[in-house]
Order: C-alpha cells, then sequence, then structure tokens
C-alpha cells in the first residue's frame, strides 16, 4: 500500500488532479472562516464555547450544534460567507431524486435523451430556492437570536450585540452573499469532479467535517491526559477508545462494501449466424443500500421541528425543553427510541423508491437473463424484492447503531461531542465512503498504468460506480496559478490574525 502511495506521483495526470483537489481545498476552507460583514464573530465564538464546556445536562443541545456546525465546516460557528455549505445543493438533489422515482413525468424525463441535463438545471434552480430561504431564516436568527432555541442564550449571556446593526439592508445583503458561496461550492464541486480525483460534493463535505479533527484530538487530551490528576484509569479508557475507534472503522467499512452477489445466467441466442449469451453474471445487492441518507432523514425531522417550534413560541420553557429532548438530552431514551424507528422506515423507504425488482425482471426476460432456480418474471421480481428487504433490515439496525453511539459515548464516558462524532454518526459514513471513492478511482490509474493498486487481491469498491474525472487534467500553468493564490490566501490570512490579535 505504502508503494501505491508513492506511484501516484509518478503519473503526471494523476498527480496533477491530486495537486488540483488539495489547492482548490484552500479555497473552500477559507470561505468557512471569513464572517459575514455586520456580524460580531467575538459573541459568536465565546457563545460556542460556553456550550461546549456546559455540564452533561445539556449534552442534547451540544450534540446538535455540533451536527448543524459540522456540514459547514466551521462556517455556521464563524457566521461565514460559506455558512449554509454545500447542503442545500444536498437536500435539492435527494428531493430531485426522490421526485424522479416517484413522479411519472419527472421519471420519464430522466430516461430521455438530454434529459439529465435538465433534472440538473432543475436541482440547481432548486438549490437557489433553498439558499434563499435558509438564508433568510439564519439572517433573521442573527439579528433575534432570542427567537431561536439554539442562539437564545447569547441575547441574555452578553453584552454585546450579534448583530449591531441588523436591518432590512443586513438581511437582504446576508442572504444574497449566503446564496452566491452555496452557489460557488457547487461550481468548485463540479470543477473537482472534472478536473481533480473523488467526487466533489463528497470531497467538500468530507474536508468540512475534518476540520474539526485538530480540536477534537485537543479536547480529548484535554479530558483524559491533561485534567486527568490521580485517576491512573483516564489514560488506559483512552486507549481503549483509540482502539473501539478502529474497530467502529473496520465495521463502517466492511458493511459500507458489504454486498450479496446474486448469480444471473443468460440463455445462448443465434442472432444472423452468431452466437451470443451462454455466460453467467452476477447482480450486486449492497447491504447498506441506502447509505448515509436514513440517519439524514431521521436527524433533520428531529432537528427542525423543534427549531420551528422554538420560533413560535419564543419564550416558553417547553419549546427550549423540546429542542434539547430531540436532540438526545435528559434520559435520552426519546431520542434514541425516535431515531431508530425513522432509521428503519427511510431505509425502507428509500429502497422501495429506488430498487425497482419489477423493472430489474423485465430487463432480465428481455435479454435472456434468468437467477439458477427462480422462474422468469414475477417469481424473479418477488425474489429480488424479498432479498433486499432482507439486507435492508441488517443495513438499518446497522445504521441505528452507527446513529446512536455517538451520544451514548458523550454520556457513559464523558467523550466530547466534538469528538464523538468521528465515533460514528453522519461524519463517519460519509469520510469513509469518500475515501472509498478516492482510492478506487487512485487505483483505477495506477493499474491502467501497470503499478500494483493498494490491494494484492481484488480491487477496492466504493459506494458509488460514479464515473468522475470527466474533463482534462489541470495544466501546469493553471496549478502555478492555484500555488500562487493559496499562498497568497495563506500569508494574507496570517497576517490578519496577528493584527487582529496585537
Amino acid at each position: 500500500m505504502i508503494s501505491a502511495f508513492a506511484n501516484t506521483f509518478k503519473i503526471p495526470e494523476l498527480r496533477s488532479r491530486i495537486l488540483f483537489t488539495l489547492l482548490v481545498v484552500v479555497i473552500v476552507r477559507l470561505g468557512a472562516v471569513i464572517t459575514l460583514p455586520g456580524v460580531d464573530a467575538n459573541v459568536l465564538q465565546d457563545w460556542y464555547q460556553e456550550v461546549q464546556e456546559q455540564s452533561s445536562e445539556s449534552h442534547g443541545l451540544t450534540a446538535v450544534l455540533a451536527l448543524m456546525n459540522v456540514f459547514s465546516g466551521g462556517g455556521l460557528q464563524n457566521s461565514a460567507l460559506f455558512a449554509l455549505g454545500i447542503m442545500p445543493y444536498i437536500s435539492a438533489s435527494i428531493m430531485m431524486q426522490l421526485l424522479t422515482a416517484v413522479v411519472p413525468s419527472l421519471g420519464k424525463l430522466s430516461r430521455e435523451e438530454g434529459g439529465r441535463q435538465k433534472i440538473s438545471l432543475y436541482t440547481r434552480v432548486l438549490t437557489i430556492v433553498l439558499c434563499l430561504f435558509q438564508g433568510w431564516m439564519l439572517a433573521k436568527s442573527l439579528v433575534t437570536p432570542e427567537a431561536n432555541p439554539f442562539l437564545r442564550d447569547i441575547a441574555s449571556g452578553s453584552t454585546r450585540e450579534l448583530v449591531p446593526d441588523g436591518g432590512l439592508l443586513f438581511i437582504v445583503k446576508t442572504v444574497i452573499i449566503i446564496t452566491a458561496g452555496t452557489m460557488l461550492l457547487m461550481w468548485i464541486g463540479d470543477q473537482i469532479t472534472e478536473r481533480g480525483i473523488g467526487n466533489g460534493v463528497s470531497i467538500i463535505i468530507m474536508v468540512n467535517i475534518i476540520y474539526a479533527l485538530p480540536a477534537a484530538l485537543f479536547q480529548v487530551y484535554n479530558t483524559y491526559v491533561a485534567s486527568s490528576g490521580e485517576n491512573l484509569l483516564r489514560p488506559f479508557q483512552l486507549v481503549a477508545l483509540l482502539a473501539f475507534l478502529f474497530f467502529v472503522v473496520a465495521a463502517v467499512i466492511s458493511i459500507t462494501q458489504a454486498q450479496r452477489r446474486v448469480p444471473i445466467n443468460y440463455a445462448k441466442q443465434v442472432r444472423g449466424g452468431k452466437m451470443y449469451g451462454g455466460q453467467s453474471q452476477h447482480m450486486p445487492l449492497k447491504v447498506n443500500y441506502a447509505g448515509v441518507m436514513p440517519i439524514i432523514f431521521a436527524q433533520a425531522i428531529l432537528m427542525f421541528p423543534s427549531q420551528i417550534i422554538g420560533w413560535m413560541f419564543p419564550n416558553d420553557l417547553w419549546a427550549r425543553n423540546l429542542s434539547i429532548t430531540l436532540g438526545g438530552g435528559g434520559s435520552g431514551w426519546v431520542y434514541y427510541t425516535l431515531t431508530g424507528l425513522m432509521i428503519f422506515f427511510f431505509s425502507y423507504f428509500w429502497v422501495a423508491t429506488m430498487f425497482q425488482p419489477n423493472q430489474i425482471a423485465d430487463d432480465l426476460k428481455k435479454n435472456g437473463g434468468y437467477i439458477p432456480g427462480v422462474r422468469p418474471g414475477k417469481p424473479t421480481a418477488e425474489f429480488l424484492d424479498r432479498t433486499m428487504s432482507r439486507l435492508t433490515f441488517a443495513g438499518a439496525i446497522f445504521l441505528t447503531v452507527v446513529a446512536i453511539l455517538p451520544p451514548i459515548l458523550t454520556k457513559i464516558m464523558g467523550v466530547p461531542p466534538i469528538a464523538a462524532q468521528f465515533f460514528g454518526g453522519t461524519g463517519l459514513l460519509i469520510m469513509v465512503g469518500v475515501l472509498l471513492d478516492v482510492m478506487r478511482q487512485v487505483e483505477t490509474h495506477l493499474i491502467q498504468r501497470h503499478y500494483d493498486g493498494f490491494l494484492r487481491k481484488g480491487r477496492i469498491r466504493g459506494r458509488f460506480d460514479r464515473p468522475g474525472m470527466k474533463g482534462a487534467a489541470a495544466s501546469g500553468n493553471q496549478i502555478l496559478w492555484l500555488l500562487v493564490i493559496a499562498a497568497v490566501l495563506i500569508i494574507g490570512g496570517i497576517v490578519y490574525y496577528q493584527v487582529a490579535n496585537q
């Protein structure tokens, strides 16, 4: 494996793609730290720090804040240009994908020539609509934090206003800037997909998740080493946590790539004096077919109703208690139960929407394919549906365990929420899936140039078989300009930090 990493820089095209991706990531991170005009970032930073240092009674609120902040790469915490991150585009893509499977006209359009481009255009328009709505909500919450159950303590706990001049001009300006930031991220993701390595949108999400790793390591060190005192069990607990982390990552990788191979045989056919068919293939049915989507849906449904109720009843204590309960606070059994039920529901809902056994059975029958021991047509569709239902049950159990693992570690072992998110949940599933996709694309380049891949036997399977890398690699001049821009941004950031702290 070490030799495979060394060989990646021996291929000029692959080296250019990797450097292009790394340099574009600098721009992504820059937009997540530049504060929106008119916002006092120090007030928000002090409040986030205060929430993270609260007692165990507020673990639910802390976990919700960590979840809301992780996908924006700190942009939400910093009230930055990329405060919404790439999530509006992800939400729009999921909505259009579901509508394509449910609405017959959209499904027909997606199968026509040029239909996918129209679906992509509709997705981008829907992204703008979501950005305008979410940007308006975020701007209003910055102006009147007492109306937001997650920002309510800012108004009472700080003598300084979060937004000194929060008029209509600030709201309009903030909505436009946030929308433009999300659209820029979407364009950057397309550039990474075409000229870089991996799927651009997934790379942006992974980078935004990894940004919290240094802070998580620092908090873990303070919790289990620096503040251990005479408690000699603390260092051993840290070693046990590291071993458990390796076990969880290995389990996530195994389940992500796990699949059942259904054998498919094709009957021999004679066409024009030539014989076709007669070969045997297999149909891979993934155990975790829905991926990370059920967890995202479940957490979103638990999160947004509490926000809406908090805005409708800003002065009621029960609204705040409800938001904490739905975030895993209190005893936590309500959160765990609802999360598990929703993950099971959305796992089967996603499979029922995206996996079409009747269509697969008809396609096999038309092409002369059949499953050994199963009659073509309706029996094949029933066999595939029954098999996929059993696999989905196992995948839903796995997703439920992964989803509730971070808050359980926070409650039982006192792991800081920012560090607990790396032990499971949405972040870990996304990171593992993206890294597998990137390694698969790199391995394809290596094997095509007659280099050894990462594995001695078999090949790496990603989450999806995306084509990726559709455009030409960046030229040497483009890489040079990106290096110059990245160097200027880094030097400017260091100078600004030094001047601001004098």
